[in-house]
């Protein structure tokens, strides 16, 4: 049965550009088959209208004009098709009668499925990975950006000539004499694309390590960095704005945000931020792409703090946490690092009252349980983020020194030298000119503090009261 779901309007409408039509197909394992595999598997099932309306969310994220979406209900998946005959026919009548150019089949396709499902639908076939790789390639804003994306394609593609184009199984002509066949075009295919990828690496290896060189440079200033982590549209990048009064394209969408962005963020008392937005998460995120995004990541690596954000008004909010934390074990992040990953539940503006309640104490239990409270919050009104702030100020101090100072009025290198290396959260001066100061640093500086301070000022400098030694 077609489905029109809200959201999937007819962008040809009042457009010069002819739109691919396209139908999105959810072939979903029954719930008997879900819960078994779930079981297995040790995670809980997502709902299939949730699941619908994600891959119609990803369909729609794109220039294409989508005739509408259907679920199909499987028992078991078929190898040569996924899905059984009766709906690949089912599925084929409706092509024909919508004049549909494009299927999107929300699972992951072998080469085979996919080339027998085209023949059988006599219209183009894309699966789950397909749709992304194209939703990135639109998406990507920078170079670098378009290098990962291309890198992750061509993978893709490289995978697709394995025995799905035997078509390309013919010989290229040669010339007779070197005694051999001459190199067929699959071979010459898939060397190309190697020699590309090749290239490619090389390109991202280069840019690898010039974010190394920022990233050095970000660490000589004294500013921790805070990153933020989450599944695609949860409002990561509206509240990368919202904090840092910033206008990064963040709209109601799935992967808005591909290319990774810095600023600085002041959270009050002198304290300041280095805060990071990155691409957003999905399940079953194509393992190319986490491959081709790694030199991205890293910025989630090197991360003093990571915000989780999570949209606590989904349906799915909880499966979407469980895709989170496990592309961030893939990455050799722990998510249960609770000193170093901070949940920041957002969306709380959609939630009624009974809802924002009932969240209120699920945090509670939360934080009785492992000692780790979320942050309720609001990115789009601004609901909760004062708190946010403190705890970031909090989590980001327990692992920070802190040291009152007495400098000399003449003692400008030093002044400097402060400003430079350290956090300054207080600076004042006495009516006989010295400056009292009171600074923060991580505990990679903290002996260069008091080398250079401490007998200086005859023992003014200390580490405050109840900071770690």
């Amino acid at each position: 049965m077609l489905d029109k779901r809200p959201g999937l309007e007819d962008k040809s409408q009042g457009s010069d550009k002819m739109l691919t039509r396209a139908l999105v197909v959810g072939p979903y394992l029954n719930e008997k088959s879900q819960s078994k595999k779930s079981s297995s598997a040790g995670f809980a099932a997502r709902s299939t209208e949730a699941r619908m309306d994600e891959a119609a969310g990803l369909a729609a994220a794109i220039d294409l004009d989508i005739v509408g979406a259907m679920i199909v209900m499987l028992a078991n998946v078929r190898p040569a098709t996924f899905i059984g005959k009766g709906k690949a026919q089912e599925i084929a009548d409706l092509v024909q009668a919508e004049n549909i150019d494009l299927v999107i089949m929300d699972c992951a396709l072998s080469p085979i499925q996919q080339r027998n499902l085209e023949k059988a639908f006599s219209a183009k076939v894309i699966d789950r990975t397909g749709l992304i790789l194209e939703i990135f390639g639109q998406r990507a804003r920078t170079s670098e950006g378009a290098l990962q994306v291309e890198l992750a394609h061509l993978a893709y593609q490289k995978s697709r000539l394995v025995r799905s184009w035997t078509h390309l199984e013919r010989q290229r002509g040669g010339f007779g004499f070197l005694g051999g066949p001459g190199e067929t075009q699959i071979e010459t295919d898939r060397r190309l694309i190697q020699e590309r990828m090749t290239r490619i690496e090389q390109d991202l290896e280069k840019v690898k390590r010039t974010r190394g060189l920022h990233r050095k440079s970000r660490r000589d200033v004294p500013y921790p960095v805070v990153a933020l982590v989450g599944y695609t549209n949860a409002g990561k990048s509206t509240l990368f704005n919202r904090m840092t009064h910033s206008d990064v394209f963040a709209e109601n969408m799935l992967f808005a945000t591909l290319d990774p962005t810095l600023r600085a963020v002041s959270l009050g008392a002198g304290a300041k931020i280095i805060l990071s937005d990155t691409v957003g998460f999905i399940s079953d995120l194509p393992l190319m792409l986490v491959s081709a995004f790694r030199a991205t990541l890293e910025e989630v690596l090197e991360a003093d703090l990571i915000l989780h954000v999570r949209d606590i008004a989904h349906e799915d909010a909880d499966a979407q946490r469980t895709d989170v934390e496990t592309i961030l074990r893939d990455l050799g992040v722990d998510p249960d690092d609770h000193r170093r990953i901070l949940e920041v539940w957002n969306k709380a503006d959609l939630l009624d009252e009974a809802a924002r309640d009932a969240a209120r104490n699920a945090a509670k239990r939360r934080a009785g349980r492992d000692g780790a409270e979320p942050v309720i919050v609001s990115a789009l009104t601004g609901q909760g983020l004062d708190e946010l702030r403190a705890q970031i100020e909090t989590r980001l101090a327990m692992d920070r020194l802190t040291f009152e100072i007495e400098l000399q009025p003449e003692n400008g290198e030093g002044l400097h030298w402060l400003y430079e290396n350290a956090e300054v959260l207080r600076r004042s001066a006495g009516a006989d000119g010295t400056l009292h100061m009171k600074v923060r640093v991580g505990p990679e500086r903290a002996e260069s503090i008091r080398r250079r301070f401490i007998p200086m000022a005859d023992g003014s400098a200390q580490v405050e009261a109840g900071s770690p030694s």
